[in-house]
């Protein structure tokens, strides 16, 4: 039956998986703060100009994986594919470009139609930032060394390698596209029709492909380093040295691009193995025209994104749930007061559980189940006498507190 099930490439989070997704957002937005990263939160969908103007109408993104609707009004809107260009769209929107740089965090759901596999959803979620107006080498180092603390941060730095590559300049990247045109024209009867679509468009896209056929081919493709200009070795030369001061490991990467247009120099990859066949699980890299080509200034650019769900597949185990005190009434008549001490307890700062259960067995059985560390027995004798029965459900032990020293008791034991 339709009505009970997720739609495909979708998922319930339930309590223990929702944990561990707050777990990785939160330590991104923890290291994104040290750093001085603001948050920002942009709408779930846009104008789909915003992402067919900076994407390119010839991506797979836009062709093939994008979820465009055409609202009561008339607009055609789109649900994020991804977020840089609803950043950069915000960044327009709201002036930010009188305060320069800009440090930018963001979290959230991204949907895209696509083929559902391991740790590849159509609604997924992703942390990132963006870094708008630094035009230094030393942008890309802080961006790069931030998603390196980030992941360290989560316990992952022994399961990451860092890939890096540039693709120069754009007078760089252009002589270079000329002579990879050059040599796929040659092999093109080797070339997957998707590659073959793509060599007039955007055939740096083509050094993507999976294709085994497009893959022999790229074997033997020129790479992006023998057209760099000396600005774009020195540019890069800088943010490896950046990365060698930090002491963060890294290797080369040539066939590591990106293949729309407004991306330039650094590009950069967080890779794993641990999911078996090797996957990425936080990507980046420079875009110095993408405000300009969505009609801004001119302002350089540089950032990543990194896939929620992938990381949470590398945690060893879910995020623990926060053990509660169960609060137990042992008849009806003391429930106003075990309601009343389980709020003073609770605005203490506390997690409180209220037991409904008819009887003191049951409720204790209920306070196990729930894995509560402590169990506060609230009786007819205890209201009278103003205090309170503590168990410590680890130890079995119990003790009478003043309803005065009950905080200072339970501190004992956070």
């Amino acid at each position: 039956m339709a009505g009970t099930r997720t739609v495909r490439g979708t998922r319930d989070l339930l309590p223990a998986e929702s944990r561990t997704l707050r777990l990785v957002e939160e330590t991104a937005w923890r290291t994104a703060r040290r750093w001085g990263y603001g948050e920002v939160a942009t709408p779930i969908f846009e104008f789909t100009e915003v992402f067919a103007r900076t994407l390119g109408d010839t991506s797979d993104v836009v062709t093939k994986e994008m979820y465009t609707f055409e609202d009561r009004g008339g607009d055609s809107l789109t649900l994020r594919p991804e977020n840089t260009a609803g950043i950069v769209r915000a960044f327009l929107s709201n002036s930010l470009a009188a305060q320069l740089p800009q440090r930018i965090f963001y979290r959230g759901p991204m949907f895209r139609y696509e083929r559902p596999q391991k740790g590849r959803l159509r609604q997924f979620h992703q942390v990132g930032v963006e870094l708008l107006g630094a035009a230094d080498p030393l942008g890309d180092v802080e961006v790069i060394a931030l998603a390196h603390e980030f992941l360290a941060a989560l316990g992952l730095a022994d399961k990451i390698t860092l890939e890096l590559n540039t693709l120069g300049s754009a007078q760089s990247r252009a002589s270079y596209r000329a002579c990879l045109v050059d040599y796929l024209q040659a092999h093109r009867s080797r070339l997957s029709p998707d590659s073959i679509a793509r060599l007039e468009r955007n055939p740096l896209r083509i050094l993507d492909s999976k294709d085994e056929s497009d893959r022999a081919v790229i074997a033997g493709a020129p790479v992006l380093q023998d057209s760099l200009d000396e600005a774009s070795r020195v540019f890069f030369a800088a943010v490896c040295e950046g990365l060698d001061a930090l002491e963060i490991p890294h290797r080369m990467n040539q066939r590591l691009v990106r293949g729309l247009d407004y991306y330039c120099h650094t590009t950069f990859e967080f890779t794993t193995d641990a999911l078996g066949a090797q996957g990425t699980v936080l990507a980046g890299g420079r875009y110095d025209s993408l405000v300009e080509q969505m009609g801004g200034p001119s302002t350089p650019g540089t950032g990543w994104a990194a896939g929620v769900e992938r990381l949470m597949m590398l945690s060893a185990e879910d995020a623990p749930a926060e053990r509660p005190i169960a609060m137990i009434a042992l008849g009806h008549e003391q429930s106003g007061a075990a309601l009343r001490l389980a709020r003073r307890l609770r605005l203490a700062g506390h997690t409180v559980m209220f037991g409904f259960a008819s009887s003191l067995g049951k409720q204790m059985k209920w306070a196990n189940r729930v894995g509560a560390r402590l169990a506060i027995i609230v009786g007819a004798d205890e209201v009278d006498r103003a205090v309170a029965t503590v168990r410590d459900m680890d130890a079995g032990a119990q003790e009478e507190v003043s309803l005065d020293l009950l905080e200072e008791r339970l501190a004992r034991t956070a």
